[in-house]
């Protein structure tokens, strides 16, 4: 079915960043699951593959819930026979409330998709490879730049996004006797649907408000693209890209 018989699972696969590296990953020859909660846009995002819209599976899943992770990673097994690399991709923000203001309810929302449900399909990710023949895989978490440098009133998502960090390195020690390479993709300012309000203004540490600068989705699926094309015995542990002129340094 592909040129190299590789096999991608991607989380958040109906928009955004997780729809360009999966398109990218199609266009490059992979086999890709295609995973997010609207079915909807994941057989848009397949729709788009084109020519490769054969070797896109897409399989609607809440990545908060386990018997939805565990059912991805089984119809992908039973669909192309193993798993090469996840990217681990779906998140959720709660942008500009006061952290006095925080409820609970937003805060485990946040917590459930980005922690929870990463944790579930690196889980389930790792399982599979771990078993498979040939044995190993790989697992590239989105974190953020916020997994090193908050922005004000983020406390759910910079909160997940170093425990994305904490999961990467652990996850990355962890596999080596599976030959499992785990590594982070840090995004600053891509035009998502989470960070197109950035484009019009949003709040700097010292308070005060500006419109910062922005990339494509498409520079970042080159990225992820990089990361999963590297051989078994590489791992690009950590990547970060940002808009060059984007506020970066001298946050916090």
């Amino acid at each position: 079915m592909t040129t190299h018989g590789k096999v991608a699972v991607v989380t958040g696969a109906g928009s955004g960043i997780g729809k360009a590296s999966a398109l990218a990953l199609l266009r490059d020859g992979w086999c890709v699951a295609l995973a997010g909660r609207r079915g909807e846009a994941l057989e848009q995002t397949a729709k788009e593959a084109g020519n490769a819209r054969e070797r896109a599976l897409a399989v609607p899943t809440d990545v908060t819930k386990p018997d939805a992770v565990k059912a991805l990673f089984a119809r992908t097994v039973e669909k192309f026979g193993r798993v090469d690399v996840l990217f681990n991709n779906a998140g959720a923000n709660a942008p500009g409330i006061l952290f006095e203001d925080l409820t609970f309810e937003k805060w485990k929302e946040v917590v459930d998709v980005n922690l929870n449900g990463m944790f579930l399909c690196a889980q389930a990710a790792y399982r599979v490879m771990k078993d498979q023949d040939p044995r190993g895989g790989r697992i590239i978490n989105n974190g953020s730049i916020s997994a090193l440098a908050p922005r004000p009133d983020s406390a759910p998502y910079t909160a997940t996004k170093h425990g994305v960090t904490g999961l990467t390195r652990t996850i990355a020690l962890d596999g080596r006797k599976y030959d499992i390479a785990c590594c982070q993709v840090d995004v600053g300012n891509a035009m998502t649907t989470l960070a197109a309000r950035m484009s019009k203004g949003v709040k700097q540490a010292n308070g005060t408000t500006a419109v910062e600068p922005m990339i494509d989705v498409e520079d970042v699926a080159r990225a992820v693209l990089y990361m999963a094309n590297q051989p078994p015995g590489v791992n690009a542990y950590h990547v970060m890209i940002m808009a060059t002129n984007m506020p970066y340094a001298g946050r916090g």
